[in-house]
């Protein structure tokens, strides 16, 4: 059985978290296959694939164009299998956040039209030396606000990998857990 992993990145936090899938499912005894939806130019066959995994990072209020246009236009083969989404942004690493990146993933599914089996807000990672001055100024008065992380230390993830694993290997295994994580990302 073949498990598709279509991810977007913009700073690398959501590739890496999908090679992490990508090793997660090879070890649950599945074929994978991995695609970048940036790097998309011929049409991909899901002739093969049983169930997908599709993830995306949240930047200003949006999943990326091409993940977004992967979504829409492959809509009806990706809900003819078992599929789970993961929306990967900063505002998931907080309480206070996980509301507004709800409403960024249920906009997005709106958009895409796509109805997933599950889905689950991942936590993603600050980057400050791949951002100009707006986008850290952003981070640290409106984003970090209020809290004890300051940007100019560096890169810093605030992915829960131990969780990222049981949404998967519970998304894999069909029992149940993953849609748990499907009620408290869409509620």
């Amino acid at each position: 059985m073949t498990v598709l992993i279509a991810f977007a990145t913009v700073e690398g936090q959501t590739a890496k978290i999908a090679r992490f899938i990508g090793d997660i499912v090879k070890e649950a005894g599945f074929n994978t296959r991995l695609i970048n939806t940036e790097e998309m130019h011929d049409h991909v066959s899901l002739d093969d694939v049983a169930k997908v995994i599709l993830l995306a990072p949240v930047h200003e209020r949006r999943h990326p164009e091409s993940f977004e246009a992967y979504v829409a236009s492959n809509r009806d083969a990706l809900m003819k299998r078992k599929s789970l989404v993961l929306s990967v942004g900063l505002k998931a690493a907080f309480a206070s956040g996980r509301e507004e990146a709800r409403d960024y993933l249920k906009e997005m599914l709106m958009r895409t039209g796509l109805e997933p089996n599950a889905t689950a807000l991942i936590a993603g990672a600050v980057r400050p030396e791949s951002y100009g001055y707006f986008e850290r100024e952003i981070l640290k008065h409106v984003v970090l606000l209020g809290r004890k992380i300051d940007p100019r230390d560096g890169a810093r993830e605030f992915t829960d990998w131990d969780e990222l694993t049981s949404i998967v290997i519970d998304f894999l295994g069909g029992n149940g857990r993953a849609n748990q994580h499907q009620s408290q990302a869409i509620s």
